[in-house]
């Protein structure tokens, strides 16, 4: 069996069903990381190594939720649901799990859901 086929496998109507979850505890970690940054310009993270430390605990922290979930975490606030012949795929802060994706076209060549 290759790593693919091991893997979880969603239903769009299985994926929807966890979307609110995953919706609300990435709106968690952006308000926790925006209240991180408040005030600070954009070299803050650069130059102050406990608020980069502080970001990425969060961060990290969200991507093992979202993998607790069974969701592939893709980037910051983007995650892919597996369906076997691609990916359901979100990124915050959009309302809906409504884009797909093939493997190999990824997130530039995600579609609406029809």
């Amino acid at each position: 069996m290759s790593d693919r086929e091991a893997e979880r496998r969603w239903t769009l109507e299985g994926a929807r069903a966890v979307f609110p979850d995953v919706r609300e505890r990435t709106a968690l970690a952006v308000s926790e990381v925006e209240a991180l940054l408040a005030g600070r310009d954009d070299d803050a993270l650069q130059r102050d190594p406990v608020l980069r430390e502080q970001t990425e605990a969060v961060v990290s922290r969200w991507a093992r939720q979202m993998e607790a979930l069974g969701a592939d975490v893709k980037g910051l606030w983007l995650v892919d649901f597996d369906n076997g012949s691609g990916y359901f795929c979100w990124q915050w802060p959009e309302e809906s799990l409504s884009h797909y994706h093939t493997y190999d076209e990824g997130f530039a060549g995600r579609s609406p859901i029809q």
